[in-house]
């Protein structure tokens, strides 16, 4: 289940979401944060001295029993902006973003893997029928 935080205006679906979980067969509560620029940069400078907003964080939590799996932080205003730059809906780039940021709680590192969180990724958008994912837009 997700348990979502919004602290933003824009309406978030959690179906989509939701089948994602259910895709990745995830037992655990994921706790998804939806938040402006300015909290997501103070999030991102707190935790990884990085004094600039970001598009998503993803912290995982150990593995206690009852513990959700961890916790996705989402900027909105960084959602919006993609959303509009790659002509697609907000809702399809929060739905990116979540994907992208349950692969790392799972365990998943594109910067050091050998394309795995890449591969996972696509599978997922083609399943979806989602546009581009970050890791190829990025390359």
């Amino acid at each position: 289940m997700i348990i979502l935080e919004n602290e933003t205006n824009t309406t978030i679906n959690l179906n989509k979401l939701e089948k994602i979980v259910n895709i990745l067969n995830i037992k655990k509560d994921i706790e998804l944060l939806i938040v402006s620029n300015k909290k997501i940069q103070q999030i991102n400078n707190e935790f990884r001295n990085i004094n600039k907003p970001t598009d998503v964080l993803s912290f995982p939590l150990k593995d206690l029993p009852n513990a959700p799996l961890g916790s996705i932080i989402i900027s909105i205003d960084k959602a919006k902006s993609a959303a509009l730059s790659y002509n697609h809906s907000i809702e399809e780039e929060v739905t990116l973003l979540f994907i992208h940021g349950i692969l790392h709680l799972l365990g998943y590192d594109h910067e050091e893997d050998n394309g795995e969180m890449r591969q996972k990724e696509e599978e997922l958008i083609k399943l979806l029928n989602l546009p581009k994912s970050l890791i190829v837009r990025t390359i």
